[in-house]
């Protein structure tokens, strides 16, 4: 079993080394980083996960990431439960910086990146791209064949607020 603290997919970019000028770096996933973020996503399987990812400094203690990320995955299909393939390609920033930052009343809009605050000397590029990926997975993927027939309605279940329903549908009338 993993270690909680350590991420299945772990790329470590030391601070030292982002500066003014943009540090770049490509990842991509092995075959036993991608089994494991496979069961941790949740997926059927993942045949291949690569990102290009960029960090800058602003000043001396902000942090900017941006990243372009690929994944090629295979899913359960929500009504079926048979296997359904899938292909996402997004892009996404994030900003880091001292902790203290976080605590002040910042205002983020959808468009502003989203606020990391620095934990240690280095920054987990893999890390910050996996969680990005766990996001913009389809929450219920479906087969687009696949089709539910003959839906019956459900049919009405006797409990201990039944008989409220009842008194609702009186005073109605």
């Amino acid at each position: 079993m993993n270690n909680p603290a350590t991420p299945e997919f772990s790329r470590l970019v030391p601070l030292e080394r982002v500066g003014a000028e943009p540090y770049r770096q490509r990842i991509e996933a092995n075959p036993q980083e991608r089994e494991r973020l496979a069961q941790r996503f949740d997926l059927l399987a993942l045949d291949f996960f690569a990102a290009d990812v960029e960090l800058h400094r602003q000043n001396g203690k902000t942090v900017f990431l941006n990243a372009a990320f690929h994944a090629e995955f295979e899913q359960c299909c929500g009504a079926t439960l048979e296997p359904v393939r899938g292909e996402i390609s997004d892009r996404f920033s994030l900003v880091y910086g001292p902790a203290e930052e976080e605590e002040q009343d910042i205002t983020v809009s959808e468009d502003e990146p989203a606020f990391e605050p620095l934990a240690g000397d280095a920054i987990d590029i893999a890390e910050a791209v996996a969680q990005e990926l766990s996001l913009a997975l389809p929450e219920f993927p479906r087969d687009p064949n696949a089709a539910i027939d003959d839906l019956l309605p459900a049919e009405p279940i006797e409990g201990p607020f039944t008989s409220l329903g009842r008194l609702r549908k009186r005073s109605e009338c």
